[in-house]
């Protein structure tokens, strides 16, 4: 029998590492504003110099994690990098070295990896996603355009006389009615909870290693991140798959319309489509009719497994949400869930298309996501390559995501229902990938460590590492 003192030791020892949140980017812990507006911006770095000055001038005005709930600042600022954009910076060789190749080539490189061919082909992104131009990402949050032009003002200040830092892209965005995204569903309803990050909600799922979104922590399998080095350089940082999409929200609608007999049979084909209702309601839990209350509930709404619809009569094994987050339903396979999450910041650009036109307007419309985790291939790479395109994973063979995969005209949609399944036929491609990139976010200390590269040279040399750690 343990003593007490013994008992105490032990619970300790299996106590998860509390994070360091005031280290951390608020951007990679805490969802974004409720309402929000906002605005991305890609900055290109002409002389490293007058980078790492812009740092140094920024970093007071990048919102850390610890702040989130009670900022002091207007808005929220986070900062990232591309693998060009740290070599412009001046980051020394052996540190880009270290980096993982799929982050060093980039997300354009991947590109038959992640099924972007065709409309989602680099060739036809928007610039500068893709190139060697795009250096730094900026994402700024707020609660109103007022703060929004705060903190748009701070970010201008950091590089306004620096004639070899330029802006070469920007995107306003924010929040769609009802918190809707463009196709008409409750947006941003779920993302893992990270452990050590605050009080867990009443997910029916557990909490996921914190090293699995941060460096710095042990991960699902017991791993510490060791790369990239020093360890200055990578604790509390994170890398970012940025994917902006173009929703085309009146093929949606068409394609609803032409398979429906009824306006009832349009929305339950929806909801089957991506795995809730319009409301957010998810269909395991609602699944003959729209439950709007379930659907506002952020306590019940994502409170729900697949225990009980292994057949997928309920959610179709399909449907979007359930392929890109399986949760508890491939559960007797060998797939390890865990190791497969990513976290997402989800937010919207464009006006809405009226209700009822089923005709294109010729306007802008989509999102951007912010997928955020430790391990680029086998988080988002394995989802995006495995889950959201190849179907064998659900006994469905080249089936893609009905929502977001690339489907061509000839995609197809299985519904299981008794005594015979539906199948619907001639999916067209719903959305469209506008340009991406593969980003870099350091800590707080590591964008200070970033900065001070040029003021003190034995810093760029790989030194020792946190206890634990090996480089």
């Amino acid at each position: 029998m343990l003593s007490i003192k013994e008992s105490l030791g032990e619970a300790l020892s299996t106590r998860p590492p509390a994070l360091e949140t005031s280290d951390i980017q608020a951007t990679v812990l805490r969802p974004r504003p409720n309402p929000y507006c906002g605005e991305y911006i890609i900055l290109r770095i002409g002389n490293a110099e007058q980078g790492r000055e812009m740092i140094r001038r920024i970093l007071p005005h990048v919102a850390p994690a610890d702040e989130w709930w009670e900022p002091s600042l207007p808005g929220w600022l986070g900062i990232a990098f591309t693998f060009e954009g740290l070599k412009a910076l001046g980051v020394p060789q052996a540190s880009l070295d270290s980096f993982p190749i799929e982050f060093q080539q980039g997300m354009a490189a991947r590109a038959a990896i992640l099924n972007d061919f065709g409309a989602n082909a680099p060739a036809n992104w928007e610039y500068p996603f893709g190139t060697p131009e795009a250096h730094v990402a900026l994402a700024i949050y707020a609660k109103s355009n007022q703060d929004l032009q705060t903190v748009l003002d701070l970010a201008r200040k950091s590089h306004q006389d620096l004639e070899q830092i330029s802006v070469v892209y920007r995107m306003q965005f924010g929040e769609l009615p009802e918190g809707r995204n463009p196709f008409g569903f409750k947006d941003g309803l779920h993302n893992p909870h990270v452990e050590g990050s605050g009080p867990a909600g009443a997910d029916a799922e557990s909490s996921v290693k914190a090293g699995e979104f941060v460096m710095g922590y042990p991960d699902e399998r017991g791993e510490t991140a060791n790369v990239p080095i020093p360890a200055e350089l990578r604790r509390n940082g994170t890398f970012v798959a940025i994917r902006k999409f173009h929703m085309d929200v009146a093929a949606f609608r068409r394609y609803l319309r032409a398979q429906a007999s009824s306006p009832e049979e349009e929305e339950l084909l929806a909801a089957k489509m991506v795995g809730r209702w319009r409301s957010g309601a998810p269909l395991v839990l609602a699944p003959d009719s729209d439950d709007p209350a379930l659907g506002m509930d952020g306590h019940r709404n994502n409170d729900f497994s697949y225990t009980d619809d292994m057949k997928g009569l309920k959610c179709p094994f399909s449907a979007h949400i359930r392929r890109v987050n399986p949760r508890d339903a491939l559960k007797n396979d060998v797939v390890a869930v865990n190791l497969h999450h990513f976290l997402r910041r989800g937010t919207n650009y464009g006006p809405p298309l009226p209700e009822g036109v089923l005709e294109d307007d010729g306007t802008e419309r989509g999102g951007v996501f912010l997928l955020i985790g430790a391990h680029l291939r086998r988080q988002f790479e394995f989802i995006q390559s495995q889950w959201v395109t190849d179907g064998n994973f659900i006994s469905h063979g080249t089936e893609q995501d009905p929502l977001i995969g690339n489907n061509d005209g000839e995609g197809v949609f299985t519904i299981p229902r008794v005594p015979v399944r539906r199948r619907l036929k001639g999916l067209p491609r719903f959305v469209s990938v506008r340009g991406g990139e593969y980003c870099f976010m350091p800590g707080l200390r590591a964008l200070r460590w970033i900065a001070r590269l040029d003021e003190d040279p034995e810093q760029t040399k790989p030194c020792a590492t946190e206890e634990g750690e090996s480089p």
